[in-house]
């Protein structure tokens, strides 16, 4: 991935916070910030005519929410990861915008090489948390059923699930046929009591049954 340049847009209502992104990420030579925005709206008319890897998206913003922003995104451009960078730490926050299509959620208090890390995971399909954030959707809701019981085959399609890989793929990998995963995928959605894949994943971070 390093010898391919990553197009990066930053959407920040402060100023400050976007000189200080590019200023940590000028000294990265495969990442190159192509464009900065203080606004929802902004981004959205810049996507229409351009591309972008990775957009770096605060969710307070003076015309809307970054988590509707991000939303918006990925109905424009499906494969533009979406990475929230947030100083709001609610677990529910954070799950809403992976819901909404967010490649990640990291704090403001991210390293460097945390971020470059995260911008790698999400272009690799995976979702990203920095540490942080993986502590604060890892605490134990009281709201959750019984941790649901898995078979050893289970466990492994739900780790391949988590990073990001297609039912085709989990089937070269385990060789088995693509009928067999997606048969596999639907019963875990169903032991968790998931809506989706995405919450299927949240609730198995949650559970401390996959590593991110």
């Amino acid at each position: 991935m390093e010898n391919d340049i990553i197009n990066i847009v930053i959407v920040d209502d402060h100023p400050i916070v976007i000189e200080g992104l590019k200023m940590m990420l000028k000294n990265q030579p495969f990442l190159r910030v192509s464009g900065s925005f203080t606004s929802g709206s902004a981004i959205v008319e810049y996507l229409r005519s351009h591309e972008a890897d990775i957009v770096l998206l605060d969710i307070t913003l003076p015309d809307t929410s970054g988590i509707e922003i991000c939303k918006e995104i990925k109905k424009m451009s499906v494969d533009t990861s979406v990475i929230m960078f947030s100083n709001r730490s609610e677990r529910s926050i954070i799950m809403q915008c992976i819901q909404n299509g967010a490649s990640g959620y990291l704090l403001k208090n991210t390293s460097i090489d945390e971020l470059t890390e995260c911008i790698k995971g999400a272009l690799s399909g995976n979702i990203v948390f920095c540490n942080e954030t993986k502590q604060i959707i890892s605490k134990p809701s009281q709201n959750h059923l019984t941790i649901p019981r898995l078979t050893k085959r289970e466990k492994q399609i739900l780790q391949l699930v988590a990073q990001g890989k297609t039912s085709m793929m989990i089937a070269d990998e385990l060789f088995l046929s693509p009928l067999t995963v997606d048969t596999h995928r639907k019963n875990l959605i169903q032991k968790f009591q998931a809506k989706n894949s995405t919450e299927l994943i949240h609730l198995a971070v949650q559970y401390h049954m996959i590593e991110i």
